[in-house]
């Protein structure tokens, strides 16, 4: 699971939460809070009203998952999904997985193809050609007959054949990587794991992808979106109890040379950094697998372009803002009608 951000990287993501900005008007013994560093990003828990006790037993339950999740899955170190991706390009047939990476896979694959393969966990061998898959890298652009060869291949998730525990790929240029993904399914793993030690009402944020269970008392857990080109939020807006937020910005992991931005979010249709889009946002409303689906829906509405409200319509997700090459907002009207605009943010375009 490649969830690591580059040296380059200017800001956790789109979203970056604001509860922590507001514990001195809260009731502290009521709030309780842990941090952490895993894949790669910072992680934050936040429960309200549950005892001491039961948050900070539920929390370390929580990121022992979040390790195991990391170890398990990483698509550079060993693992086994590394394992998966060498018997892949051996050309062996009929790989057995363990159910839980079938499963991730299965759903990764039925992803991808709601997204025209633009959600695509198959482009390991692209994004170690551009170099993001370390912490850090050198700027360099790729050799263009590599480049070409690879986009000739089109590895993808349709390339790949899920039949129980076994997996095979008729396409050996395929080789996994379940970062666009990874983040919103330890989401979704938190929230069942929080529930099970009767945790109702908390925040989990991973790396600026978040997820909300019930309220903070009264009022409900707000979060901001974060400006792609400078240091302060474009809005904010509360979230409700099952909602996930994901984002997909070019401002997250990214290096510049020759005064052109390249960003880790790649076209598998012409293997390069996409263009268009600064940022986008999706709020999933309560449903089984939101916060899987606000890390990988994210991919295709961004690199969608000015296709992304139809981007959006196609994973069931209304309310979705939009930050184009200009800087410009574009926001459905779902959304428009929850957020609280930042000062000076210039009126966005609102599309039904």
């Amino acid at each position: 699971m490649r969830l690591k951000r580059a040296g380059g990287l200017r800001a956790a993501g789109l979203i970056f939460l604001l509860a922590t900005l507001l514990l001195a008007g809260c009731a502290r013994e009521r709030l309780h809070q842990q941090e952490s560093y895993v894949f790669g990003t910072r992680v934050e828990l936040l429960t309200w009203d549950a005892s001491e006790d039961k948050a900070r037993a539920a929390m370390a339950e929580v990121l022992r998952e979040f390790d195991r999740l990391h170890r398990a899955y990483h698509a550079w170190e060993p693992s086994e999904l590394t394992a998966l991706n060498t018997a892949i390009a051996a050309g062996q047939s009929e790989i057995s997985v363990s159910p839980e990476l079938a499963a991730m896979l299965a759903d990764a694959k039925r992803l991808a193809a709601t997204g025209d393969e633009l959600f695509n966990p198959a482009l390991g061998q692209l994004i170690a050609l551009w170099g993001f898959h370390t912490d850090s890298f050198t700027p360099h652009r790729p050799d263009p007959a590599r480049l070409a060869a690879l986009v000739a291949a089109r590895p993808q998730m349709a390339d790949l054949t899920i039949a129980g525990n076994t997996v095979t790929s008729r396409n050996p240029a395929v080789q996994l990587d379940l970062g666009g993904y990874g983040k919103g399914y330890a989401l979704d793993r938190a929230a069942a794991i929080l529930k099970a030690h009767g945790v109702g009402n908390a925040l989990i944020n991973i790396g600026g992808n978040v997820l909300a269970l019930g309220s903070k008392g009264d009022l409900p857990w707000r979060v901001g979106i974060q400006n792609p080109r400078k240091p302060q939020p474009l809005a904010s807006l509360p979230l409700r109890d099952g909602e996930a937020i994901g984002t997909s910005g070019d401002y997250q992991r990214f290096f510049e040379m020759d005064g052109e931005r390249y960003c880790h979010l790649l076209d598998p249709r012409s293997g390069r950094p996409a263009r268009g889009t600064q940022a986008v946002t999706v709020l999933i409303t309560p449903r089984p697998g939101a916060g899987t689906l606000s890390d990988a829906a994210s991919k295709p509405v961004y690199l969608g372009g000015e296709g992304w409200r139809d981007y959006a319509r196609r994973f069931g997700i209304d309310h979705t803002l939009r930050v184009d090459a200009d800087g410009r907002l574009q926001v459905t009207r779902a959304l428009h009608d929850r957020l609280q605009y930042g000062e000076g943010v210039a009126p966005a375009q609102i599309v039904d």
